[in-house]
């Protein structure tokens, strides 16, 4: 494997480690709006991720950006599977690169089955890590239809976590 995708590899886990795993589930919120309540829930749990380099004929294994492949199962309140890509960029400037990722989940979210899409965008500045997990607008498929929300992705002891706000009509 090349060192640019080693790197990257190595960069998306130290993006994802912002913040502070939590296993709790806390109660719905209320949002009030002009036409309706709408409850924001937040669950928690964890997955198993795979990330696989990708390269094709044209282009070096070293080229910049890197792409991955990301292979995700999410266990608890998200009970689904995740399939995505991701391109990433390392400077020269010791800790600090950028990644975006769109992977899309199927399955179960608190016992609504359907799919949506998540995207990411994350920079490290000088081993500064900043990380946005949103879920795409009207990406949302089946009884996740409407479905809005952030995620916050977490590594706790080579583990991994996420917390997910969503809202759902």
């Amino acid at each position: 494997m090349s060192k640019p995708i080693c790197t990257c590899i190595v960069l998306f886990a130290a993006f994802q480690l912002a913040g502070t795993a939590s296993h709790a589930q806390t109660p719905a919120t209320p949002l009030t709006s002009n036409k309706e309540t709408t409850m924001t829930h937040h669950i928690s749990g964890s997955f198993d991720v795979k990330l696989t380099p990708q390269t094709s004929p044209d282009k070096a294994a070293d080229a910049v950006p890197g792409r991955m492949s990301i292979d995700k199962q999410f266990h608890g309140d998200l009970d689904a599977h995740s399939l995505g890509e991701m391109l990433a960029a390392v400077s020269n400037v010791k800790g600090s690169a950028g990644y975006v990722a769109i992977e899309q989940v199927t399955g179960k979210l608190q016992g609504r089955s359907g799919t949506f899409v998540l995207q990411h965008s994350g920079t490290m500045t000088r081993g500064t890590p900043q990380l946005s997990v949103s879920v795409v607008p009207d990406s949302g498929t089946g009884e996740l239809a409407g479905l809005t929300g952030q995620m916050k992705i977490n590594i706790v002891d080579g583990k991994h976590f996420y917390e997910f706000d969503y809202t759902l009509p």
